[in-house]
């Protein structure tokens, strides 16, 4: 199977938001930095649950991170999580994600983190002493992906101004508008 970029009118999307817990942060009431891996991948189990990819994370592990901190949150503070999927290749998957702090009373609504990180399809019969090794994507997974699925996201002001978006030198940058539809 050939590298698939996913782009265009379908973007397979994930929304997660939750509300910043103090186990998530410090004596400050400042979020951790490893909050952001678990809100990620509640926003990627979204994405999943939304293509009927059950089984996905018992065959996924993710193999490379990369995050830009760039705002705290605050204990108590609403958070809105997008995770995109970039690209699908032959046994790995690649995507974007922005972590955003919604509006405080004395803050604005900012973006606390950005990056990118990517998963790896392994096969069975990686439990126990064997070692994990990539296989390919199942078809069906892949085609589930590439299919629209049900509009679980977010409401269109909050869609325009989470989603990623890549521009032709391959920066990340995010809308700040809003949409009237």
């Amino acid at each position: 199977m050939d590298s698939r970029i996913v782009n265009g009118s379908h973007t397979p999307r994930g929304v997660h938001r939750t509300r910043v817990e103090w186990i998530d942060t410090d004596a400050a009431g400042i979020y951790h930095n490893t909050a952001v891996v678990r809100y990620i991948e509640a926003a990627e189990s979204e994405l999943m649950r939304a293509h009927g990819l059950h089984d996905y994370f018992l065959r996924a592990p993710r193999v490379r991170y990369e995050v830009d901190f760039e705002a705290p949150l605050r204990f108590g503070q609403e958070v809105t999580v997008v995770v995109e999927l970039e690209r699908i290749g032959t046994s790995s998957m690649s995507f974007a994600f922005e972590v955003w702090g919604e509006e405080l009373p004395d803050r604005p609504r900012a973006r606390a983190a950005s990056g990118r990180y990517v998963t790896v399809h392994v096969g069975s019969g990686h439990d126990g002493d064997v070692p994990a090794r990539s296989a390919p994507w199942p078809a069906a997974w892949v085609a589930s992906l590439l299919r629209r699925s049900p509009d679980r996201s977010l409401p269109a002001r909050e869609a325009t101004s989470a989603a990623i978006r890549t521009n032709p030198s391959g920066s990340r940058s995010s809308s700040a508008g809003s949409s009237t539809t």
